[in-house]
C-alpha cells in the first residue's frame, strides 16, 4: 500500500478539470491531500482511492477526526445563526456506528438527515464560514448536504466565505474538523475511484 501527501503548489491545479472531485473556496490555506492507492481496479480502469480534504473554517476549538467508515447513514445538525454542533452515524460493514457530537450545546434548531443507505450515499457538502463575533475566529455558519438522490438544507446562515465539495463516483465516509462552543471547521474523508495517476495535476481535485 502506498500513501502519499500532496500540498498543491500555487495554481498547479487551476487549469485541469478532474472527472471525479471538485472542491472550491475563495480561501483554502490549509488544504491537504492524502492519497491512498489500494489497488483493485474498477470497471473504469481506475484504482480504489481514499483521501482527506479540508478542513474549511477557523482554527478555534480542538481538532477531532471520526475516522473512515463504509459510509454515512445519518447526520444531525444543531444550528441557529451558525452551526453549533454536528453528530454523524456511520455504517461499518452493515452496522450503524454513532460518532461523537462535535460542538457546543447551543442551537435553537435541530435537523436529522437519514439517508436510505446503502442505496443513498452522501456525495457533497457546501457551506460558509465567517466570524460570529467581532474580532473572533471564523466558524462554520452554514451547511448544505447533498446525496446522490436529494439535497438537504441550507442550515444556518449563508454568510462569509463559501466552500463546496462534490464527488462523482464516490462518497463521503468520514467527518473531521475543529470544535468548541461551535463547529469551528469541517473536513471530510472520501472514498471512490480515480483514473491511474500520471502527473500531480491529474489527480482528482481542482481548486476553482
Amino acid at each position: 500500500m502506498l500513501i502519499e501527501t500532496f500540498h498543491p503548489p500555487g495554481d498547479l491545479y487551476q487549469h485541469h478539470s478532474p472527472p471525479h472531485l471538485a472542491c472550491s473556496s475563495s480561501h483554502l490555506s490549509n488544504l491537504n491531500w492524502w492519497i491512498n492507492m489500494e489497488g483493485g481496479k474498477d470497471h473504469s480502469h481506475g484504482q480504489k482511492l481514499s483521501m482527506v480534504v479540508g478542513p474549511w473554517g477557523g482554527d478555534g476549538g480542538s481538532s477531532w477526526d471520526d475516522g473512515s467508515y463504509s459510509g454515512v447513514r445519518e447526520i444531525t445538525i444543531f444550528y441557529g445563526d451558525c452551526i453549533d454542533s454536528i453528530r454523524v452515524v456511520y455504517d461499518k460493514n452493515g452496522e450503524p456506528v454513532s460518532g461523537d457530537k462535535h460542538g457546543g450545546g447551543g442551537g435553537g434548531q435541530t435537523s436529522e438527515i437519514k439517508l436510505q443507505y446503502p442505496e443513498e450515499k452522501l456525495i457533497g457538502v457546501s457551506g460558509h464560514y465567517h466570524p460570529f463575533w467581532i474580532n473572533g475566529t471564523p466558524i462554520i455558519r452554514s451547511l448544505t448536504l447533498k446525496s446522490n438522490r436529494r439535497t438537504f438544507g441550507s442550515f444556518g446562515v449563508e454568510e462569509g466565505t463559501p466552500f463546496s465539495l462534490t464527488m462523482d463516483g464516490g462518497q463521503i465516509v468520514g467527518f473531521l474538523g475543529r470544535s468548541g462552543l461551535y463547529l469551528d471547521a469541517i473536513g471530510f474523508r472520501l472514498s471512490g475511484t480515480a483514473p491511474p495517476p500520471k502527473l500531480p495535476c491529474q489527480m482528482v481535485c481542482t481548486i476553482l
